[in-house]
């Protein structure tokens, strides 16, 4: 599914166009996704400009001065900018005109989400159910050794589930907390509360320059990925030290990259480097 990479990917491509224009009309032209498109949203947002385009976890957030536009691009959806004459395709289940842009949300799956949160309900981020229980972002400056030891403290989950809950920070998917573990030289079985203030350190480094290397690749949880212009991605897992790599040695020791599964999701490490 799109993770954060993939996520800021698409709102950095938005951002530079949306903001300041004003949304002439947003059709839904499926509105069966994972929760059901508000009917009257057309009439809610077309006419009004669009002020900010903004990321939470793997929200993209469109702010209206009356409330804000949440999508997700469930699991295998993007969102991209196409020629205003440009037929939609199969699965395009909903539209953005703009005087000089349009965009497509694709989601073969219909896992994806457009919803509305009115402005006087509160603050997006910290009201919408969806929103207020994520976890700290990975290059916000608070997140730090120090913050990660202290929420880990007695917690006998495996660290890589810690990771993917997304309740403690958001962002890190499968293939991006393998690879974060690997730099960290941290095995991924390790129960949380048993990292030291050290290893955690190591690990907040490794997460962001996991997730730094990835956006500017473009992303890489899917290989139908689409930015926000229509192009691919350039596929990060490609580039991965040990996802995917089951028997191929280690980039460090030569140890084959041993595969397990935890949580129903694959995990690849080296069991030399990343003893525990």
């Amino acid at each position: 599914m799109p993770e954060l990479p993939e996520v800021e990917t698409t709102r950095r491509g938005i951002a530079t166009l949306m903001p300041g224009q004003t949304l002439q009309r947003f059709i839904a032209h499926e509105t069966r996704m994972r929760w059901p498109v508000p009917a009257d949203l057309e009439a809610i947002i077309s006419g009004h400009p669009v002020l900010d385009c903004k990321r939470r976890g793997k929200y993209l957030l469109i702010e209206f001065a009356h409330g804000t536009q949440l999508i997700h691009l469930g699991m295998s959806g993007s969102l991209r900018r196409v020629p205003a004459d440009e037929p939609r395709r199969r699965h395009d289940h909903a539209e953005w005109q703009f005087e000089h842009a349009r965009f497509l949300l694709h989601d073969p799956r219909r896992f994806g989400a457009i919803l509305w949160h009115p402005a006087d309900a509160g603050p997006v981020e910290s009201t919408h159910p969806l929103l207020q229980n994520l976890g700290i972002e990975p290059f916000d400056p608070a997140f730090t050794g120090e913050w990660l030891h202290q929420r880990l403290r007695g917690r006998k989950l495996a660290v890589k589930q810690a990771l993917l809950s997304g309740t403690l920070v958001v962002g890190v998917g499968n293939i991006y907390a393998s690879e974060a573990l690997f730099k960290a030289r941290i095995n991924p079985q390790t129960a949380a509360g048993r990292l030291s203030v050290m290893r955690c350190t190591r690990l907040v480094s490794a997460i962001r320059e996991t997730l730094t290397q990835a956006l500017e690749s473009g992303g890489s949880t899917l290989r139908d990925y689409l930015n926000a212009t229509g192009e691919p991605g350039a596929y990060f897992d490609l580039h991965a030290a040990v996802y995917g790599k089951q028997g191929a040695p280690c980039p460090s020791c030569s140890t084959p990259i041993r595969r397990i599964v935890q949580g129903q999701r694959a995990t690849y490490y080296c069991p030399c480097c990343q003893q525990r």
